[in-house]
């Protein structure tokens, strides 16, 4: 059977109950008598045994299935939750990840049969006193079938058609057999298990009819057999294989169909009956509808239960997006044109209500491409769990903002930075706890993972109540190690020095591990960032904790951009970094250490001359007073000197090719009204 097409359906479920799975164990580990994470949990892998034997997917259902067999008996208080039976538990679900990872990369689960975890599980099982583990292990098996059950095919009425179906298949030599096969009780997806033996069975023959018939079958309404008739130049035995191959079915009889005349008749007779029955039925409902509505009264009809959610591929949003854009730039050239005629004409208003109705689309589309980040960090709480055993530290993980939305594209991409710095907390930042009683901290340290929105910003908040940064440590390895040099340490401020842990291969780790210390962590974390205009700063204080706070654009794609030109150029610097605009005369421009700055409102402000940084000559004479736009990047202020402001405008970002990504100031491009190209200035880059 071709599975391939359920294949995106079976992943996107399977993590779905992967991680149920991880929630309830975590809970379970604290509340190990907690009735309703047990039945979770039993549910969880009652289901993936279901879907992995619908997939074929054998070590993985084996897995589940002994997994469900002990939460059956713990649900029936004959076994007890303890800290082994989690430990095993959690391996079982490090097991299932590394399968859905192989199915995902490969379509195939592996050849890891993961026998010790499946013994184990066997082993908690037969630990236990009392027969329900035998008589569960044992279900389904052991209750023998009667000679009358095995035969229940033999009540199969037939009529006709299907008697001439018989008789030519019995001319050609054909094996006409009767079957009746019985489901295993446990079976959640006896309609699944029922379509995978007919699809078995198609492959060896043709079946002529079934009971019940094949639509009860595919709606369920059959109880745990059902019988058909089959035919087929196959051996009984080859048939019978057949369908006991298919998970879950508890056995299958086959037998030679024999056949009679007078049968037949009586089968004839009672189709008739049925058809006459089934019209008398259908006339006697279209008389209860026409009473009801002479009555005034309305049909009453069962409500339908809708999902209200739908999974939409990412791609299929892109393209919306890419033509929310063209629209976008179509009602930018619409406005330049508008503009130029300098009378306000009925397209004026035409143009505005165009405004209106991109923009509203645009932020329809943003919606639907924006998603929590709780997808990314549900994940957290077992991996700090998981570090807390392998560190020997006791840890603990509070989170917050879990229902923060941000743009899919983004979310994607930011679970590995988010990563890095949790463990670089518990590695790093968290003392041992012999360390932290003798500071007179609680023996638990504590990471916290807080997100929140602030303005069009997303900001994430990694901090820990550990050791903090020793600036000191920092500095000394940085010289031994020639990143700086002696002058240099002497002017360099704590925040200068915290920044170099985000150069490459930087690493204050004593020793490498497989945890943190590798020198591949906060300069990733930076790079990564900063690839989705993002920015990371550091807070910290030594014996008290550290805290790494990202800020994050909750877009990528469109955003509100003020114009400038710089010489004739146009270019684009995004609202959320301009703090103020300034007019500054000449003569109010000061000098700190041969660099131009500015002293504004109390606060000494560097100005950076874009006609310079971008190689352009100025059209504003050395007399003229300065337009300076004062952009922010966390606690840093800068001044960008332009010489013509055009407005604000709402801009679509295109993104430069891979050839000309090498200048770290530009961070795209965008269209303009009048076909024009203008970029848009990265001021992280520049400050």
């Amino acid at each position: 059977m071709d599975v391939s097409q359920y294949l995106e359906i079976f992943l996107d479920e399977s993590k779905e109950h992967l991680q149920t799975l991880s929630d309830q164990l975590m809970i379970l580990e604290q509340e190990p008598e907690n009735m309703d994470t047990i039945n979770e949990i039993f549910r969880a892998a009652h289901s993936l045994k279901g879907m992995a034997g619908t997939m074929g997917y054998k070590r993985m259902q084996a897995l589940t299935h002994e997994m469900e067999n002990v939460f059956s008996e713990v649900r029936n208080n004959t076994i007890k939750v303890n800290d082994n039976m989690v430990d095993i538990l959690f391996q079982c679900l490090d097991a299932l990840e590394e399968y859905v990872d192989n199915i995902q990369n490969t379509t195939e689960e592996g050849d890891n049969d993961n026998e010790h975890l499946v013994k184990s599980l066997k082993g908690i099982l037969n630990g236990q006193d009392g027969e329900e583990a035998t008589k569960k292990s044992t279900a389904g098996s052991s209750v023998p079938v009667s000679e009358g059950e095995k035969e229940k095919w033999k009540s199969i009425k037939i009529g006709s058609a299907e008697y001439t179906v018989i008789q030519a298949a019995k001319e050609q030599g054909k094996n006409v057999l009767g079957i009746t096969v019985y489901v295993q009780e446990s079976c959640i997806l006896k309609a699944a298990r029922a379509f995978l033996v007919f699809k078995a069975l198609e492959e060896l023959g043709e079946i002529i009819v079934s009971v019940p018939a094949a639509q009860d079958i595919e709606d369920e309404k059959f109880e745990y057999d059902f019988s058909m008739l089959f035919v087929t130049d196959s051996s009984i035995e080859k048939v019978a294989v057949a369908v006991k191959n298919v998970s879950e079915i508890k056995d299958a009889f086959v037998a030679p169909f024999e056949y009679d005349d007078k049968k037949a008749e009586e089968s004839s007779q009672a189709d008739v009956q049925k058809a006459e029955q089934k019209q008398a039925k259908e006339k006697s409902r279209e008389t209860a509808v026409a009473t009801q509505k002479q009555d005034g009264k309305k049909p009453v009809a069962a409500k339908p239960v809708v999902n209200r959610t739908v999974r939409v591929d990412i791609e299929k949003l892109d393209v919306l997006m890419n033509l929310v854009s063209e629209l976008i730039i179509a009602k930018n050239s619409l406005v330049a044109a508008s503009n130029t005629e300098g009378t306000r004409t009925a397209a004026s208003e035409h143009i505005e209500y165009l405004e209106s109705v991109t923009t509203n689309l645009h932020e329809s589309v943003m919606k639907v491409r924006m998603v929590p980040i709780e997808s990314v960090v549900v994940k957290f709480p077992k991996m700090i769990r998981d570090l807390s055993k392998k560190l020997d530290k006791k840890m603990q993980l509070f989170m917050s903002g879990e229902e923060t939305e941000l743009d899919r594209t983004v979310v994607d991409e930011i679970g590995d930075p988010l990563m890095h710095l949790l463990r670089n907390s518990a590695d790093h930042g968290l003392e041992s706890a012999e360390t932290r009683i003798q500071r007179g901290k609680p023996e638990v340290g504590s990471i916290y993972l807080d997100a929140y929105q602030d303005g069009n910003n997303v900001v994430i908040e990694v901090r820990d109540d550990g050791n903090g940064i020793d600036v000191e440590a920092v500095k000394e390895k940085a010289l031994s190690r020639g990143t700086i040099t002696p002058e240099q340490a002497e002017n360099m401020s704590d925040k200068d020095i915290i920044d170099l842990l985000f150069k490459p291969s930087f690493s204050t780790a004593k020793q490498v591990s497989d945890i943190s210390g590798r020198g591949v962590g906060l300069d990733v974390v930076k790079s990564k960032i900063e690839s989705l205009s993002g920015e990371v700063e550091v807070k910290t204080k030594l014996g008290e904790g550290s805290t790494f706070i990202i800020r994050l654009p909750l877009t990528l794609a469109i955003i509100q951009a003020l114009m400038v030109e710089v010489g004739h150029e146009k270019y684009a610097i995004s609202l959320g970094t301009i703090q103020t605009i300034e007019d500054i005369a000449p003569e109010d421009i000061k000098f700190v250490q041969a660099k131009e700055v500015i002293n504004l409102r109390g606060t000494v402000i560097p100005l950076v001359r874009l006609n310079e940084v971008l190689d352009i000559e100025s059209s504003k004479s050395p007399e003229e007073s300065l337009i300076v736009v004062i952009v922010k990047k966390g606690d840093k202020l800068a001044g960008l000197v332009v010489d013509e402001l055009m407005g604000q405008q709402e801009i679509v970002i295109k993104s430069l090719s891979k050839y000309i990504n090498k200048c770290k100031i530009i961070s795209g491009a965008t269209i303009l009204g009048d076909g024009e190209i203008a970029l848009i200035l990265d001021t992280n880059a520049l400050i």
